[in-house]
C-alpha cells in the first residue's frame, strides 16, 4: 500500500514541466514529489499505525517507541529532476533501531525489490510475482564489479587515496549510484557498493534486502551501525578485503589517483 501510493506520485510528477524543484540548507535539490510522497506516507500510517515513530528524509521525526517507520521518498532527487529514471521510493520499518521489513520501488524502471528478516529478499512487480535474489559468489576484489554513486565524497572523507586503490584494484567498475548499487549486490549483478557519507533514511531499506539475500552491509568502518560513516555492501565473501583497503593510513597523504578503467 505504501509503496504504491508513493509510486502513482512519483510517477505522476515524473518529468512533469511544472515541477517544482528547490535547494535545502545543504544544497541538495527537492522537489514537490518528494514532499508529496512523505506526506502521503505519513497520513496512511498515521491512520494504518498511529502508534509508530516516523523519520523521514523531509520533514524529520515524530512520534516515539520501538516502531519507527524510516522514509526517504525519492532517493535521487537529482535523478528524478532531470528525468533520468534511475531514483526510488526507500521504506522500511524499525524495531528497536533494527531495520526488519523494507522495500525499495523504482517504478521509471518497473522494478521493486523488498525482504523482511527471516523470509528472504525478493525483487518483481509485485508481491505476487516477486523472484527470490541472491548475491554473487565472487571470492576476489579482482574478479569483482564494484558500483559507487561519485568519487568527490571519497576525496573529502579522506579516503580518496584508499578508494582510488579499490578501483584500481577492481576488475570492472561503475557509478550506478544511490539505492541501485546496493540492490545489484544484493541481485547479485554487482559485487560491492559503498559510499562514506550517508543518512539513516538512504540506509535503512536497503539493510533487510541486502541482508537477506546473503549480503553484508556495515559502515566503511566495518560496525554493523546505521550511525556511518557511510556504507560498504558486499557479497560477504569480499567484506574483509575491502575493510582492508578502505582502512586510513595516517602516515600516508591522501589522494585520488582514478584509474583509466574507472572513467
Amino acid at each position: 500500500m505504501l509503496a504504491d501510493a508513493a509510486d502513482s506520485i512519483t510517477m505522476d510528477r515524473f518529468r512533469a514541466r511544472d515541477l517544482d524543484v528547490s535547494l535545502k540548507a545543504d544544497h541538495t535539490v527537492v522537489s514537490d514529489a518528494d514532499k508529496a510522497v512523505e506526506e502521503a506516507v505519513r497520513r496512511i500510517l498515521s491512520t494504518a499505525r498511529p502508534r509508530d515513530a516516523f523519520h523521514g528524509e523531509e520533514m524529520g521525526d515524530s512520534g516515539w517507541g520501538p516502531r519507527r517507520w524510516v522514509v526517504d521518498p525519492i532517493d535521487g532527487t537529482a535523478n528524478y529532476v532531470r528525468g533520468v529514471p534511475v531514483w526510488a521510493t526507500l521504506i522500511a520499518l524499525m524495531v528497536d533501531n533494527v531495520p526488519v521489513v523494507s522495500v525499495v520501488s523504482a517504478p521509471a524502471l518497473t522494478r521493486r525489490w523488498w525482504a523482511h528478516v527471516g523470509g528472504g529478499a525478493f525483487t518483481g512487480k509485485s508481491l505476487l510475482n516477486g523472484k527470490p535474489i541472491t548475491v554473487s559468489s565472487v571470492q576476489w576484489i579482482s574478479d569483482a564489479f564494484l558500483s559507487y554513486s561519485s568519487l568527490d565524497g571519497w576525496v573529502q572523507s579522506g579516503r580518496g587515496r584508499q578508494f582510488g586503490d579499490l578501483l584500481r584494484s577492481a576488475k570492472r567498475t561503475r557509478a550506478f549510484g544511490d539505492f541501485w548499487s546496493y540492490m545489484m549486490v544484493a541481485e547479485g549483478a554487482v559485487d560491492i557498493a559503498c559510499e562514506p557519507d550517508l543518512a539513516l533514511h538512504d540506509m535503512a531499506a536497503l539493510v533487510p534486502i541486502v541482508t537477506e539475500a546473503g549480503g553484508k552491509f556495515t559502515s566503511i568502518d566495518g560496525d554493523q551501525t546505521l550511525d556511518g560513516p557511510g556504507a560498504l555492501v558486499t557479497n560477504s565473501l569480499l567484506h574483509g578485503e575491502v575493510l582492508d583497503m578502505l582502512c586510513v593510513d595516517d602516515d600516508t597523504e591522501d589522494s585520488l589517483v582514478i584509474p583509466r578503467r574507472a572513467i
